[in-house]
């Protein structure tokens, strides 16, 4: 995809996830998740081509900045929205679906030592809740919603809502919205 292209992707998905959006100059300009994911993209390109300090140097940089750490080995789809981002943190191994969204607060971090797949996978279409905590090499399936300051260590189930300290997942009811509008890129 073309670098403007996925500019102007990256900005409508901001605009749809954010009802205080108020135009596509105030996006690019002062938001901070937004500007994260610019870097992260950068860097992990950087990462890719086996410039693996500059990628790192970079990131630091990054999280400087904007107070949102990805390391540049994780793997973020498209339309992923940090919403207010201060305090994420997304590990080497961790695995971003499409239309994604991480509220504030949010881990998705490692659990243990040694090599390997070490942190989250998560579907397209997630969103996460300010001060979640996804934990391990678990898989959170497509469509899922985790609450506010869950602590996940266990696989969810697509279309599931996650919740609690440990976090269960129970099935989403049909026809209702948690307070979540189902995301419209046509605007």
């Amino acid at each position: 995809m073309a670098f403007l292209s996925r500019i102007r992707e990256d900005i409508t998905a901001a605009r749809v996830h954010d009802p205080a959006a108020r135009g596509a100059f105030e996006i690019a300009v002062v938001y901070s998740g937004l500007h994260a994911i610019w870097w992260y993209r950068l860097n992990h390109r950087l990462w890719q081509n086996g410039f693996r300090l500059a990628a790192r140097v970079g990131s630091q940089l990054a999280r400087a900045a904007t107070g949102i750490e990805i390391h540049p080995g994780a793997r973020l789809g498209r339309r992923v929205f940090i919403d207010h981002g201060m305090g994420v943190v997304i590990g080497e191994t961790a695995e971003v679906g499409d239309d994604v969204m991480l509220y504030h607060g949010v881990t998705l971090g490692g659990k243990g030592g040694g090599k390997g797949k070490r942190h989250p996978t998560l579907g397209d279409g997630v969103t996460v809740g300010a001060g979640a905590k996804v934990l391990g090499p678990v898989v959170i399936g497509g469509g899922c919603i985790i609450g506010a300051n869950a602590v996940v260590t266990k696989d969810a189930p697509p279309r599931s809502i996650v919740v609690g300290v440990p976090a269960t997942a129970r099935p989403r009811v049909a026809g209702q919205h948690y307070g979540l509008a189902e995301p419209d890129y046509h605007i």
